[in-house]
Formats: structure tokens, sequence, C-alpha cells
């Protein structure tokens, strides 16, 4: 059976034509939206989930293209930008009856997490990124050999046809690397979750690396849009990371102290899984951000 998230129940709700999104809600009391990343599903908030569930409504669902969410073919660099992955967001949580909403993202969520906030100022009112640079500074820190850590991002930007057949001919292989390279502590990944994510990943080889194809496009364009017009994120916002800057040659808290006037930064001391690897602190640091 497949794992589930204790106290939640499972909702489709529609957000586009022909697109509906998998969602699992709980709680009650103010509303927080949490949005996965890569290679997982909204599984990976299941510990974050049912402690903030105390006292808020949560909101996880699998973002388009990933988990049991539909995945529409990718028909043009619109399917899967984040911007339209972010108007997924605010349109799902309108669905279930909040205008405004604090907002958490992991890897591929914060970036979607990171658009809802540029564009939806209005409907978000808190917004934390969890280990993820915003996409053109992503790109722009990747250089030389030290680059050679995201050569996935690489890969999947190619266009469509070759990135799909190299995955596809051994889906668990490359979706598996992730899982073990990324988490300092394996046991935070149990079998039946690591298996449900394989699986989640396997059935969605296209949509994902159209996700990534978008971050290598449209992606970079409405970023580089909004640092040419000074567009900064007005909510308060918190960003956890590991330490990737003293590695790749950055410093993390100004690159995004230039996208956001309200910034509380920090490090922790965890694996990229941090939601699953060191649930207390992040549940603690969502609730100090709602608290701002």
């Amino acid at each position: 059976m497949a794992p589930t998230i204790p106290g939640f129940g499972l909702r489709r709700i529609r957000v586009d034509e022909d697109v509906e999104l998998n969602v699992a809600v709980g709680g009650s009391g103010a509303p927080v939206v949490l949005l996965h990343g890569f290679p997982q599903t909204h599984l990976m908030w299941r510990h974050v989930a049912a402690d903030l569930a105390a006292d808020h409504t949560v909101i996880c669902p699998d973002l388009r293209g990933y988990g049991a969410s539909d995945k529409p073919r990718e028909d043009g660099p619109d399917t899967y930008a984040k911007r339209t992955m972010a108007r997924d967001t605010v349109r799902l949580a309108r669905a279930l009856g909040h205008e405004r909403f604090a907002l958490a993202g992991h890897d591929r969520g914060a970036l979607v997490a990171f658009r809802a906030g540029l564009d939806h100022p209005d409907a978000v009112t808190h917004l934390a990124c969890l280990d993820v640079l915003p996409t053109l500074d992503m790109w722009e820190a990747l250089r030389g050999t030290t680059a050679a850590v995201g050569f996935h991002l690489y890969l999947m930007a190619q266009p469509p046809g070759l990135p799909e057949t190299l995955i596809g001919a051994s889906p668990d292989a490359f979706f598996a690397h992730f899982l073990d390279l990324w988490a300092n502590d394996p046991a935070a990944l149990p079998a039946d979750v690591r298996a449900a994510y394989l699986a989640a990943c396997r059935g969605a080889v296209p949509s994902i690396v159209a996700d990534y194809r978008a971050s290598a496009g449209i992606d970079v364009e409405h970023d580089t849009a909004d640092r040419a017009r000074g567009s900064r994120l007005t909510m308060p916002v918190s960003v956890l990371q590991q330490d990737w800057g003293a590695a790749l040659g950055y410093e993390a808290a100004a690159l995004w102290g230039a996208w956001a006037a309200d910034l509380h930064h920090s490090t922790v001391s965890c694996g990229h899984f941090m939601a699953e690897e060191a649930p207390g602190d992040i549940a603690r640091a969502l609730r100090d951000l709602m608290a701002r």
C-alpha cells in the first residue's frame, strides 16, 4: 500500500484546462501550501505537514507533471514554466477557499514558490525556499568543473528527444542516483517512501524533463525580465540551505538578498532532503516565518 500523510485526505483539484492536481489536505487554521522538490512527491512533507496541521490548514500538492497529478504534453515553453506552475498553486489555494496563504517550496517547488511570490504578491503572505537558488542565479553560479554537480540540469535542458530517451532507458538508476547522493541520512528515506518516489518518477520522465527544460529557457527569460525591472519579493522570506556556496564559490545570502527585502537566510546541517532529514527544524523555521 502506498504511503500517505497520516490524518490527511487526498483530493483532485482542477487548476487549468485538462490539468488536475493531486493534493493532500489536513489540519485547520491559517493556510500554508507546501511544494515538493525533485525527485519526490508531496510525501516529502509528511513529517512537517503533520506537525503544522496542529494549527494550520496544510495543503500539499503534487506539482503538475509529478506524482499523481496530471502530466500535460509539453506543447510549448509555457506548459511547464514556473509562471504556469505558480498560477496552478494560486488557483489550487483559491479552489480550497483561500485567497491568501503562506507558501513553502523545496528544490523545484521552491522555484515555483519564488515565481508565485513575484507574480502573486497579494496572494502569498509569507514565502520559504529550501535548498535552491533562483533560476537565473543558479545558472550564473554553475561554472567550470564545479558545474558537474548539476549535470542533470544540462542533460534535461536539451531539446525534446535525447534526454527523455536516455533517462527512460534506466529511470530507476537515474532517479535513485539523486536519492542516494543528496541524502546525508539514508534512513530519512524509508523503503516504502523511496519506492513511491521511484515509481512516480518512472511514470513521469517526459514531464519531469519538460519542467527542467523550462528552467533553461522561459524561466530564465522571466527572471531576467524581473531583474531588469528591479522586481523584489515584498513578503517576509525565509531561505534555508546547505552551504553550497562554500563549494561553488557564491554567497547565497547576498544572491537572495537582491530579490527579497525582508529576508532571513540560514544554513541547515543536513542533506538536501531537509524536510525529511530535519523535519523538526524545518517546521520550527516555517512557524517562525509565519509569525513575522
